[in-house]
Formats: structure tokens, sequence, C-alpha cells
């Protein structure tokens, strides 16, 4: 089993900044992408941003400005740096890692338990 951990959350004033954290861990032989994504109330879940094992990122059109992915693969880390949050950048923010348990052996996508994130003055 996987264990993937957001942390970094909180509540800002508009116009600030966060980082969000996430670690995968457990017997995990090869992590591949892993992402974030959000769902702010009444809405359904939205891609926020992806990132490969070798760098590779996608974007959200809406996030591409502000918000920034990145990984450590040494750590099993992802990252989301948010600049210039807006009060409709309110939500559970959740982190996803897609994750081999054994060589050759299928992918499978696991969720963190998601972080809230609230911009408002």
């Amino acid at each position: 089993q996987v264990q993937v951990v957001e942390s970094g959350g909180g509540l800002v004033q508009p116009g600030e900044s966060l980082t969000l954290s996430c670690a995968a861990s457990g017997s995990i032989f090869s992590l591949n992408v892993m992402g974030w994504y959000r769902q702010a109330p009444g809405k359904t879940r939205e891609l926020v941003a992806t990132i490969t094992d070798s760098g590779r990122t996608n974007y959200a059109d809406s996030m591409q400005d502000r918000f920034t992915i990145s990984r450590d693969n040494a750590k099993n880390t992802v990252y989301l740096q948010m600049n210039s949050l807006k009060p409709e950048d309110t939500a559970v923010y959740y982190c996803n890692a897609d994750a081999r348990l054994l060589p050759g052996g299928p992918v499978f996508r696991y969720w963190g338990q998601g972080t809230q994130v609230t911009a408002s003055s």
C-alpha cells in the first residue's frame, strides 16, 4: 500500500502566496505521474497540474500563469507553488501519485486526504 500525504494548506489573504507539499511513501517500486487537483464548494474536482517522473509538466489553462508544479524524485515529493491567490482559488487541494508496487506490475493511482486552502480577507 502507498500513502500520500499533503501539507502546507491554510488561510491566506488574496494576493499572497502559498506552497503545498505532497510526499508518497510505502513499498513503492516506481513513481510515475504525480499531480494536483482541487475541489471548490459546489463544484466537481478539477485538474490543477501534473508532472511526470522526467519533469514534464501539464497545467490547466487557468492555472498556467500563477501556479508552478515541481518534484523531488529522491524524496518522492511533489510541490505546488501558488502565487497571487484569489478568493476563487479557495478549495480542497488533493495530491495523487501513480505508482508501481512491483516491477512490471500494474500502475495504481493513490490519493491524499486533501488539504484546505482558503484565500480570504
